[in-house]
C-alpha cells in the first residue's frame, strides 16, 4: 500500500504565494505520475499540474503562475503557487500513479490539504 502525506496548504492574501509538498511512502517499485488536482465548494475535482517523464501538464487557468516540480529521491512531489487569487480558493488533493513492489499499478491520493485566498 502507498501513502501519501500532503503539506503546505494555509490562509494566503491574493497576489501571495503557497508552496504545497506531497511524500510518497509504502512498497514503491516506480513512480510513474505525480499530480496535483483541486476541488472547491460545489464544484468538481479539476486537474492542477502533472508531471511525468514528459513536460508537464498545467490546467489553463494556473499558467505561468502555478510550477510542478518532484524530488525522485525522496519520492516527493512539489506545487509552487504564485499570484495567488481567490478563485485558487479549493482543497488540493495530491495524486501518485506507478507501480508498488510486486508490480500491480497503484493509483493513490492524498488526504486533501485547504488553501485559501482571501484578504
Amino acid at each position: 500500500q502507498v501513502q501519501l502525506v500532503e503539506s503546505g496548504g494555509g490562509l494566503v492574501q491574493p497576489g501571495g504565494s503557497l508552496r504545497l509538498s506531497c511524500a510518497a511512502s509504502g512498497y514503491i517499485f516506480r513512480i510513474d505520475t505525480m499530480g496535483w488536482y483541486r476541488q472547491a465548494p460545489g464544484k468538481q475535482r479539476e486537474l492542477v499540474a502533472r508531471l511525468s517523464s514528459r513536460t508537464p501538464d498545467y490546467a489553463d487557468s494556473v499558467k505561468g503562475r502555478f510550477s510542478i516540480s518532484r524530488d525522485n529521491a525522496k519520492n516527493t512531489v512539489f506545487l509552487q503557487m504564485n499570484s495567488l487569487n481567490p478563485e485558487d480558493t479549493a482543497v488540493y488533493y495530491c495524486n501518485v500513479v506507478g507501480k508498488n513492489s510486486y508490480y500491480r499499478v497503484f493509483d493513490s491520493w492524498g488526504q486533501g490539504t485547504q488553501v485559501t485566498v482571501s484578504s
